[in-house]
């Protein structure tokens, strides 16, 4: 067995999908510029050891991401122009975490027997005496982005109903009188699609996803809000300001940080810290 072909068998993900992410990776690094024409189906066969069929269904997946198009008789172009699809750029604060989610509409998915708590870690908060669970697909401009799971504080939810089965979560909570917030973080792993979340964010099977567990928590430590969020992989991505003006550029050497974005009940950011 050759070492790409070991490469292969190592993942999960089926193999055409493997071989688009590859040719994805040229576009959007510009190894392939906009209107290049790209490598034959021969010469993709060859090259990534796979079969005629593999490279097909590959080019074809890029197609209807609108990455590529082809032309008869004249083979396969990059599209003369690319869409930055990136649009949600998950950073490590509150604002920039609601700001671009808070036009965006929700499509309510019915849930019989309902995981009646959340999943929280032993520093991550109490539970709330109810939650109400919601479960989402979220859209922006009628496409699907995110997949959510939301246990959302009894309490809270009963304040605005309407506004939370009709809008997203985040941007109805950093906005409801008399809710006092006062630390969100959030955590972000590598996934991949299973059949009830390719179905309804439309990717393939086993495509890449980013999620996310958030947890809100008020004054007296209660977890009013707690989401896993399943992301496609083409709409985010991660950004770090590793050199925040705010914090201290130096770090005591061998000492292990995590980092927390919280927001206080009166407006003013803070970071809290843990070893």
């Amino acid at each position: 067995m050759s070492k790409l072909k070991a490469t292969y068998a190592r993942s999960r993900i089926p193999l055409y999908i493997q071989v688009a992410s590859a040719l994805r990776q040229r576009i959007e690094n510009g190894q392939w510029q906009p209107g290049q024409k790209i490598s034959t189906l021969e010469g993709l066969e060859r090259e990534f050891e796979v079969a005629r069929v593999t490279v097909r269904q590959a080019v074809e997946l890029l197609q209807n991401e609108g990455l590529v198009h082809r032309q008869q008789g004249r083979g396969t172009f990059v599209a003369d122009k690319l869409q930055d699809k990136h649009w949600l750029r998950l950073e490590t604060t509150w604002e920039s975490l609601i700001a671009p989610i808070k036009d965006n509409v929700l499509k309510l998915i019915k849930v019989d027997n309902p995981p009646a708590l959340p999943t929280l870690m032993t520093d991550e908060g109490k539970f709330a005496p109810e939650y109400v669970f919601l479960r989402s697909v979220q859209l922006k401009d009628g496409a699907p982005y995110a997949v959510v799971n939301l246990h959302l504080a009894r309490d809270v939810y009963d304040r605005d109903p309407d506004a939370f089965v009709t809008h997203t979560a985040l941007p109805v909570l950093a906005t409801l009188s008399g809710t006092d917030i006062e630390q969100a973080h959030q955590t972000l792993v590598i996934g991949s699609a299973d059949p009830g979340t390719a179905s309804l964010l439309q990717v393939p099977l086993g495509t890449p996803t980013a999620e996310c567990h958030c947890v809100v928590t008020d004054r007296e430590g209660v977890a009013i809000y707690v989401a896993e969020i399943i992301y496609r992989n083409d709409c985010v991505k991660l950004y770090i300001n590793l050199l925040d003006g705010s914090r201290s550029r130096a770090q005591p050497a061998g000492r292990k940080t995590r980092v927390r974005t919280a927001s206080s009940s009166d407006g003013r950011r803070k970071i809290s810290r843990g070893g």
